[in-house]
């Protein structure tokens, strides 16, 4: 069960990694190691907000009062 800022803070981080790993490619990587060395960092920002906001929904998740915890699942 996760929140809708979860779900989003995941495709986000999926499609930074599809970004990385296209600048990893012969083409890109010989042209500029750079653009990858950039993209990586936005790769590490984009897994470390995702891992930051899902520590806080599990958080929030354990200290609600279970009636709560039910209208937050449905919330998903």
């Amino acid at each position: 069960m996760t929140c809708s800022i979860c779900r989003e803070l995941e495709r986000d981080f999926e499609a930074t990694r599809g970004e990385y790993l296209d600048a990893l490619s012969a083409v890109f990587y010989r042209v500029s190691t750079h653009f990858a060395a950039s993209k990586n960092v936005e790769l590490e920002r984009a897994r470390n907000a995702l891992e930051e906001h899902k520590a806080e929904c599990v958080k929030v998740m354990n200290s609600a009062p279970l009636p709560v915890q039910n209208l937050l699942a449905f919330r998903s």
